[in-house]
């Protein structure tokens, strides 16, 4: 994005790519299908140390601007769920729009490129490939962060930046799946691939989405979204049937249908496994009119108030993003230029800015490489 807008100002243009092939990332993400942005970007939905930092660029080039370039290219889409824009082909569409834009615009790639060095000589950067070297008089970085190595993710941008002075908060996995200790995972391993919808909040956050019980934890959107809130020892308040007020549904049905057994009643909204692991035999099968009141209040509790420490998550090898990154404070947010060192840009993952799940960090990263763009 950022080289498409620097040739259309006629600048000449290198991509230097550490990957065999261009958008790799693009290519797996969304299940092959590519959540390319959101409905429903707003600044709200990304997490920074500054969090005014993202506002630029995102009113500057929107969701929108990216959706007329992909109806421009042809490219059949649909929302899926929340505002989130799929393609109905497939992700190659994305990239295959990107790399024609370059091509037009006489964008140079090259592919497997590893660079040994890079230094500041005079008033360019000099870097050094395999067996060759490059002048350029502005630099981008746009390498992402750690999440999922086999991907070929590595710390190249922080350590650039770091060799530039500026500062790198920590990094770790954000939208990621839960591990859980060992009496959690044994007690939810009958349940591994079955998903329930829920609320779950952590640290004043909250997400209405389904969670999925893994073999290792648990994971699917709900779990993704708020693991880029929580920290090392919280605790997860889990609400089952966040739709449904469920001591009201058992006050009524013990009034309406007292010979129903609790499991009966149940089993109108949430899996019969579920039920099991959740609550003992003896509640199970009782008949609602032998349930004293406090006796449903711990039901009640034990599904909409369920409270589970995780032991970690998965970290970076499943993780969809990095949170932390090159300090936003020492970027300007209008043209993403180094306040350090003129000529040098960061733009994307590599900066302290993250995104929801659901298309966030996509938006993120075309708008980022779209203000770059405007001034390299």
């Amino acid at each position: 994005m950022c080289a498409i807008e620097a040739a259309k100002r006629g600048r000449r243009v290198l991509v230097l790519d550490k990957a065999n092939k261009p958008g790799k990332k693009i290519l797996m993400s969304g299940g092959g299908r590519c959540n390319f942005t959101n409905l429903n970007i707003s600044p709200q939905c990304y997490l920074s140390h500054n969090p005014h930092f993202c506002k630029s660029a995102l009113s500057r080039y929107t969701q929108w601007d990216f959706i007329a370039m992909v109806e421009k290219h042809g490219i059949a889409y649909y929302e899926k769920t929340l505002g989130q824009l799929f393609c109905v082909n497939k992700s190659s569409d994305i990239v295959g729009m990107l790399l024609s834009e370059c091509q037009e615009l006489d964008v140079e790639i090259w592919l497997k490129q590893t660079i040994h060095s890079v230094r500041r000589v005079r008033e360019s950067f000099l870097i050094s490939l395999e067996g060759q070297q490059i002048q350029c008089q502005s630099l981008v970085i746009a390498s992402g962060g750690l999440s999922i190595p086999t991907m070929g993710a590595s710390p190249f941008g922080y350590q650039l930046a770091e060799q530039f002075d500026h500062r790198v908060y920590p990094t770790r996995a954000g939208l990621v799946p839960f591990t859980l200790h060992q009496q959690d995972k044994q007690r939810f391993e009958s349940l591994s691939g079955c998903s329930v919808a829920c609320e779950v909040s952590c640290n004043g956050q909250i997400f209405v989405e389904n969670l999925l019980f893994t073999h290792r934890g648990l994971s699917g959107p709900a779990m993704l979204q708020i693991s880029s809130y929580w920290n090392p020892g919280d605790s997860l308040t889990i609400k089952l049937l966040p739709e449904i007020e469920l001591d009201a549904v058992m006050k009524e049905a013990v009034i309406q249908s007292p010979e129903l057994q609790l499991q009966t009643l149940l089993k109108k909204y949430l899996p019969k496994s579920v039920i099991s692991v959740f609550l003992p035999e003896q509640f199970r099968q009782a008949k609602l009119k032998t349930l004293l009141h406090q006796q449903l209040k711990n039901i009640v509790d034990a599904l909409q108030h369920w409270k589970v420490k995780p032991n970690g998550t998965e970290g970076y090898r499943t993780a969809e993003v990095t949170l932390g990154g090159v300090d936003c404070d020492e970027v300007s947010s209008k043209t993403f230029e180094s306040n350090k060192q003129q000529g040098l840009y960061f733009i994307g993952e590599v900066l302290d800015v993250t995104g929801w799940l659901g298309g966030y960090n996509f938006q993120w990263a075309w708008s980022s490489g779209w203000a770059a763009g405007q001034v390299v």
